[in-house]
């Protein structure tokens, strides 16, 4: 399945009260592995930014003057999350922006075009009740390095939380390995399955000393147990039928 980690930077804080997005980075996971194959855009949102989110992104308005505009870059943000499944934290404030800045240019709204979406956010919350779910406190919590972030940017701040997905989501591969397990891969070669069935295998008996020792075993847990050990009961059988009803 193809996934892809979606960050984005903004103006300020309320998509309905006329911020802009200003930088979007999307990095691309295949099969938990990432590709490489990313998508980086800084955007032109022809207005400045917020004191306050100029002090977290650092992207000033005269940086961004010369940068293409939301609907130069619209179209290659679609082709790219066509059908994909996203991976936002905290994906309302990333999706309304992006609702927002297709409703100017008279589009369907973003979810339109892609998979589903996972918010890691919401996933952190159920895992870590009660405990900071930042993107940096997970990265601390996964020993993920981000000290080369000192201030947020679309692109970096996709691939930390690429990491972070995949450290929080570990072990859930082993499901498709197991899946996976009988079929050949790309270049290898198809083998026939062997029956066991056709072999005569050897059952070895315990000898006389082993037997004996083994009770000698159980002589000592029985005192320890005061009673027969579990090892010395019989099996008991499960009588799968469901009892007769009352008449």
């Amino acid at each position: 399945m193809r996934l892809l980690v979606l960050d984005t930077e903004t103006t300020g804080l309320n998509a309905k009260g006329g911020d802009r997005i200003i930088e979007i980075g999307c990095v691309e996971i295949v099969n938990r592995q990432l590709t490489g194959n990313n998508l980086h855009f800084y955007v032109n949102p022809e207005r400045d930014s917020d004191p306050g989110a100029l002090a977290v992104h650092g992207l000033t308005t005269e940086f961004l003057r010369d940068k293409p505009k939301f609907a130069e870059i619209a179209d290659a943000l679609r082709d790219f999350v066509k059908d994909a499944g996203l991976i936002i934290h905290n994906a309302p404030f990333d999706i309304g922006f992006l609702d927002a800045e297709f409703a100017m240019l008279g589009l369907p709204p973003f979810r339109d075009h892609c998979g589903e979406v996972i918010d890691t956010l919401v996933q952190a919350k159920a895992m870590f009740p009660g405990k900071r779910n930042s993107l940096d406190a997970l990265c601390e919590r996964f020993g993920i390095s981000n000290a080369h972030r000192t201030l947020h940017g679309a692109l970096l701040d996709a691939e930390l939380l690429a990491d972070v997905y995949l450290a929080m989501t570990r072990g859930q591969e082993s499901l498709v390995i197991d899946m996976l397990a009988d079929t050949p891969g790309p270049g290898s070669v198809a083998t026939e399955r062997v029956s066991l069935a056709q072999f005569e295998l050897p059952v070895i008996g315990a000898s006389d000393d082993e037997l004996a020792a083994h009770a000698s075993v159980l002589d000592e847990l029985d005192k320890a147990r005061k009673g027969p050990c579990v090892w010395r009961e019989p099996p008991q059988l499960v009588n799968e039928a469901a009892p007769a009803a009352a008449a």
